[in-house]
């Protein structure tokens, strides 16, 4: 029988040991989880009690439930990643989800600064990777973001040839790096003079700046993205329960 701590409620104690299972690679994106029961069986408790659980998982984009099939990793796939991760949208009444088209793009690998080794929780010498892309919507310079990693979590990942224009899934992919959660800050800017030049707009117009740290299912932030963007004819749409 696996041990599973004991200073929380039984389903969340399960909770952390399944997803700590799926952080270390026990199941790999679009695998199957083994039958609730099975689950049960192996930690010592209940059927119920591993089915909240995994309503707690399932909750959290985590794991998705196929009727008659099972429960399965979430896979970050390109849809899935866009329609989870990013909030820009069509104003009302339209309110469709925009995908927004990978632009000019700019990679490289430099030591950390003060700000990303706290940011990403980095030790003194630790290496990063700095990507920088312009996101077209409608073939039009929208937003401008600036993407730091750490080297050591992605290796050679300024080596691909070519990048994709959501990296989650190449992160969960290659790199066995599976986001969980991002935490944003929103905040009203004025464009700068590199703002205008890249967005082809006047310094001074007013941009909305999102500043994220995506965290891995083990708690670590793991990527720093401040995305700048012209929200003149485009919203950042949530959906509150």
């Amino acid at each position: 029988m696996a041990s599973i701590p004991d200073f929380q409620p039984l389903y969340k104690q399960v909770y952390g040991v399944l997803v700590q299972r799926i952080a270390e690679g026990a199941w790999r994106p679009a695998q199957a989880l083994p039958s609730e029961q099975a689950l049960a069986g192996e930690l010592g408790v209940s059927q119920g009690t591993v089915r909240k659980a995994m309503d707690a998982l399932a909750a959290e984009n985590l794991i998705l439930r196929r009727q008659g099939k099972g429960s399965y990793v979430a896979e970050h796939t390109q849809e899935h990643a866009l329609f989870r991760f990013f909030r820009l949208a069509r104003p009302s009444p339209d309110c469709r989800r925009i995908t927004p088209q990978l632009g000019e793009e700019k990679i490289r690998r430099r030591a950390a600064n003060e700000t990303e080794r706290s940011r990403l929780k980095l030790r003194k010498n630790a290496q990063v990777v700095e990507l920088r892309r312009t996101r077209l919507i409608d073939e039009i310079p929208k937003v401008i973001e600036k993407i730091v990693l750490p080297l050591s979590l992605f290796p050679g990942i300024d080596k691909q040839q070519a990048l994709p224009n959501t990296l989650y899934s190449l992160y969960q992919g290659v790199y066995g790096v599976n986001i969980a959660v991002a935490k944003e800050e929103l905040r009203a800017i004025l464009a700068n003079k590199g703002d205008a030049k890249e967005l082809r707009i006047e310094p001074g117009t007013p941009l909305l700046q999102i500043d994220r740290i995506a965290v891995a299912l083990d708690g670590q932030p793991v990527e720093w993205r401040v995305s700048r963007c012209d929200t003149r004819d485009i919203v950042y749409a949530v959906d509150v329960n």
